[in-house]
């Protein structure tokens, strides 16, 4: 089944900006988010897409790739291919879309006339609370390696390469089109400069074959969704023992089911009940450091004041430091009211609880603005 587009996966225009497809993205996570559908196979789904989505969709040069190739440009062999997805891990080759293009025509990129092996990419998924903490994990990557039956040679025999007799060593051969004289990598060498006379039986002459490895990768505290952590070496080997390319993990924080997170400050909507913000009290909330702090709430706390917990948001990343927290209360009418209950309100209400100038100062504003409003009109 083909997929559905990106954008209508996230429910916004082609033109969203930036501020608009986040919202978007934590209201669809939030809904569908496992935790709060357990042992429900379409949310599950539906919130892998709605992930997928928005990792292409906010990284300005993956949305471009896709607003012009489609889904073609993440598969296997287009120009923005990632590999992975959203479940847990994927590599891919890490390339440019020019060069990919262009690259042959102006004598082949980095790895193509040097030798040098392909950038990787890998995904990986962490907690908040790992994305707090920072982690240690080890990854299983399949990539190329050298040889182990040559050492990475090329050569059955070990019998060193011989020039090529195409491009007579210089990897590059031209050729006339018109009033042009074209460069480009050589086919008999593919850019090395020679050629395996007796290629190795295990690689066939490439000096590399085909194999998983497990690396250990160190998440520091701290770290932001869309983090970059750069393995320098451990991406796939070169071509008959030239340098291997790096390999880049790319992080993605899995949205909270209770926090909400912008840069350093975490942020948390908590409900209270009616009579803790008429008469005031104490709540205890969590931290995201796995602690809990109280908050004293005052006498006629309204929905949506926000409370501030200094240095109890996320670690700055390579320091000290901590940002701040952020708890917006949530004032919550009861239900399912008793007899008893409903005749104590009443009573309220019969000694002036409804006024509006005395004890509701929403209200009050709000109808003082509509009086206003219907005066205007009828001036």
């Amino acid at each position: 089944m083909a997929k559905d587009d990106y954008y209508n996966t996230l429910g916004v225009d082609r033109d969203v900006d930036e501020k608009a497809l986040k919202g978007a993205f934590r209201k669809l996570a939030m809904k569908y988010h496992p935790d709060r559908n357990p042992d429900d196979a379409d949310a599950e789904t539906k919130f892998k897409e709605i992930n997928e989505a928005y990792e292409v969709l906010k990284d300005p040069e993956k949305r471009a790739a896709y607003d012009r190739y489609g889904h073609a440009a993440f598969e296997q062999g287009g120009p923005g291919a990632g590999g992975g997805g959203f479940g847990g891990g994927g590599f891919s080759g890490f390339g440019d879309i020019f060069e990919e293009m262009f690259g042959d025509m102006m004598g082949g990129g980095r790895g193509q006339s040097s030798g040098r092996g392909a950038d990787l990419r890998y995904n990986m998924e962490i907690t908040l609370e790992e994305a707090f903490n920072g982690k240690k994990a080890k990854i299983e990557v399949p990539t190329s390696v050298n040889c182990s039956s040559c050492d990475g040679s090329g050569s059955e025999n070990g019998k060193a390469p011989t020039m090529c007799p195409s491009c007579h060593g210089r990897g590059k051969v031209r050729a006339q089109q018109g009033f042009f004289t074209i460069e480009r990598t050589c086919p008999t060498c593919h850019g090395a400069g020679s050629i395996i006379s007796d290629p190795c039986g295990v690689c066939g002459g490439s000096g590399r074959e085909r194999k998983s490895k497990t690396l250990s990768v160190t998440v520091p505290a701290g770290v932001e969704d869309g983090t970059r952590i750069r393995l320098s070496g451990e991406g796939e080997a070169g071509l008959r023992g030239a340098p291997s390319g790096d390999l880049y993990i790319f992080l993605s924080v899995i949205p909270h089911r209770i926090f909400q997170r912008e840069g350093a400050n975490i942020f948390c909507q908590v409900p209270i009940p009616m009579t803790t913000a008429a008469l005031g009290g104490e709540i205890e909330v969590p931290t995201v450091d796995g602690g809990r702090a109280r908050i004293k709430i005052p006498e006629g706390t309204q929905s949506g004041n926000q409370f501030r917990l200094r240095g109890k948001g996320m670690v700055v990343m390579r320091t000290d430091s901590r940002g701040d927290m952020f708890v917006e209360v949530m004032v919550e009418t009861p239900v399912k009211l008793t007899s008893e209950q409903k005749d104590i309100l009443r009573q309220f209400e019969a000694a002036g609880g409804g006024s509006a100038e005395t004890h509701n100062p929403e209200s009050q504003g709000f109808f003082s603005k509509v009086k206003d409003f219907f005066e205007d009109l009828t001036d």
